[in-house]
This record gives structure tokens, C-alpha cells and sequence, in this order.
């Protein structure tokens, strides 16, 4: 998938194409319809499907103080734009100049004039141009002017109670810590991505090291709290024969491993910041320092607590891996025992 940087890299000779609009925070299962059938229709023609993306966030120029924490980071929204089968997305950045264009203008000069739509496909709430004028209708109305089509897919619901999928759904549920159901919505587990930093490597010391990422630019972090997951990082050989590998799978060439995440400040040794760390089940042998990897969240297993002493604390956190295991459907590590872990309590 290529991705252009602005609409001064789009090539000038660029074949005709089917296009997209939207940031497409966390691009759920709603999101995930509107694209695929871009895909589908630009197979169709012969054309090229594209995305036209904006960063930053619109509201956070619109509303610098309202504190917007998107749902995932850029790279991690590429990732999932390029899993769907895109030709490419336009990563447009966003400013106040660019906001002033009127509907008409967008779509006279960007769809058409940059980008060479025959095709444009987007969702029943879609809004562009200055102030948010455009609409569905005047995109139809253009295209009729201006020779393309326009498809709008339906609104899409996500459940019994007839509520839209929807990015503010998505962070409703992580801020509860409902990473289960945040998965319906996105279609999958969702995920923070970060570069792996040295720690106070207690962990280690107690026999379950952790990978350990800075929470201040990962997207949106559920509460504090133990959860069930997955590490993902690049293939790499050794892994494949290491021991204890728990279930390893092999993705889009990457490695998930089954993991135990912690959330927060770490209660029992007084931490003094949010951190986000990830055990891998029954692997010691791992060095991540300076890797960039991704971490999806699958469960919610419990709340942080602090211990009388460290024997109530490994007591804990060999039952957390144990309930990791299980949750993720992952061999539990050999040295550890549930019957043991049952005897300790």
C-alpha cells in the first residue's frame, strides 16, 4: 500500500480511482464496511481504491484544548488501512487553511482534481468542507456536475440495541475497561503500539519480565488493571524454537505471543508513573529493548492491588498467567502448576 504524505506527493499521472474519506479513528467494523467497499467497487473499474486520511485529528486544530486522544496511533491506523487491501492513503495534514476550503472546493479540487475519483464511497454521516457544510447530498450533487459516482453505505449497527458502530463507542468501552466488547466494535482486539524502554526490571527479578512501553503516546489506555493478550513483534528465527513459546502464531509476518499485561503505577513498589508492561508466557529469554511492538488487549483480568509481601504477589501473578493461558487458549509455562497456584491461595 503506498502511502503519500500530502496531497503534493499524489503522483501527477495517478489513474482513476474509487475514494474514501475520513480519519477512521480505531477503523471499526463501521469504518472496515465503508472501505471494503471501496475495495470492491475499485476492483471493479480497474481503479485504484484510496483513502483520504487527516492528521492530526480535525478537532484537535478546531479544539486544541479539548484534550482528543485518538483510539490508535497513525501508524497503527495505516496497519489496519493496508490489512483491508487498500492501493493507497493519503495522509493529508490537517490545518485551519486546509479547513477553509468550501465543500465545493474539496471536492472540485482534492476528489477530482488531485486524486482523480470516478468512484466516491463514504458513510451516511459524512461531513466535509468548511464548517462542515457538505454533506451526502452535495457530494451527490457534485458528482452529477462533476462525472462520478457516489456511493453512501448505510448506517451500520452494531448489536440489539440498534447503536451505530462508532469511535466514541470504542472509547466508552475502554474507559470502563471493556476491551471484550471494544473488540466487537473494532473487529479485533484493540491494540497499543510503542518502542520497548528499560524499566526498574523488577519483573525480572521476580522471575516474570516484561516488556515495558511509555503510555503517554499509545492511543487510547484502558484503566488500570491486569489484562490477558497478545505481544506482537517481527518474526525472528530464534523464536521459532525457542521453548515455552506458548502457542506462538505466526500473522502477516509477525510473531503474537501470548501475554499478561499490567496497567498503572504498580501499587506494591510505589511506582511513580502509568505504565503499560507485558509478561510473555513462560519466556525469560527475551530482549525487546528498543523494538517497536504492538500489544492487543483481549481481557480484563483484574484490578492492580498491593500485597502484604512478595509471596501474595507471586501467588497473584502466577494466577494471572495461568488465567492468561486460558483465556488465550495458550500451553500454561511447564513451571507453573494451577493445582499449585490453587494450593497457595
Amino acid at each position: 500500500m503506498h502511502v503519500w504524505n500530502g496531497l503534493d506527493e499524489v503522483p501527477a499521472d495517478l489513474p482513476a480511482t474509487v475514494v474514501s474519506i475520513g480519519v477512521f479513528d480505531g477503523v471499526h467494523r463501521g469504518h472496515q464496511e465503508i472501505l471494503s467497499s471501496n475495495v470492491r467497487a475499485a476492483k471493479t473499474r480497474g481503479a485504484l481504491a484510496v483513502e483520504l486520511t487527516f492528521d492530526p485529528h480535525p478537532a484537535e486544530v478546531h479544539r486544541p484544548d479539548a484534550g482528543v486522544v485518538l483510539i490508535a496511533s497513525l501508524a497503527d491506523r495505516l496497519d489496519s488501512l493496508a490489512q483491508l487491501g487498500l492501493d493507497a492513503v493519503v495522509v493529508q495534514p490537517y490545518t485551519l487553511d486546509f479547513a477553509r476550503q468550501t465543500g465545493e472546493e474539496f471536492v472540485r479540487d482534492v476528489l477530482v482534481g488531485a486524486l482523480h475519483a470516478e468512484q466516491v464511497v463514504v458513510g451516511q454521516d459524512v461531513r466535509f468542507g468548511r464548517d462542515n457544510a457538505g454533506d451526502g447530498a452535495l457530494l451527490i450533487a457534485l458528482g452529477r456536475e462533476l462525472g462520478f459516482d457516489v456511493e453512501i453505505v448505510s448506517d451500520l449497527r452494531g448489536d440489539i440495541s440498534g447503536r451505530r458502530w462508532s469511535s466514541t463507542w470504542v472509547r466508552e468501552l475502554l474507559a470502563a475497561g471493556d476491551v471484550r466488547r471494544a473488540a466487537v466494535v473494532l473487529g479485533r482486539p484493540h491494540r497499543l503500539r510503542g518502542v520497548v524502554q528499560h524499566g526498574f526490571k523488577r519483573g525480572r527479578e521476580l522471575g516474570y519480565p516484561t516488556a515495558n512501553l511509555d503510555p503517554d503516546d499509545l492511543g487510547v489506555v484502558p484503566p488500570d488493571g491486569v489484562y490477558a493478550g497478545w505481544l506482537i513483534r517481527p518474526f525472528h528465527e530464534d523464536d521459532a524454537a525457542a521453548p515455552g513459546t506458548g502457542g506462538l502464531v505466526e500473522r502477516d509476518g509477525h510473531h503474537r505471543l501470548p501475554a499478561a499485561i499490567s496497567i498503572g503505577t504498580n501499587p506494591q513498589f510505589d511506582g511513580p508513573s502509568r505504565t503499560v508492561e507485558a509478561h510473555v508466557l513462560g519466556r525469560t529469554d527475551l530482549d525487546l529493548y528498543g523494538e517497536e511492538v504492538v500489544v492487543e488487549l483481549v481481557e480484563y483480568l483484574r484490578p492492580m492491588l498491593a500485597f502484604d509481601g512478595l509471596d501474595g504477589l507471586l501467588v497473584q501473578m502466577r494466577e494471572d498467567v495461568v488465567r492468561a493461558a486460558a483465556i488465550l487458549e495458550a500451553p500454561v509455562p511447564e513451571e507453573l502448576d494451577p493445582r499449585a497456584v490453587t494450593a497457595g491461595r
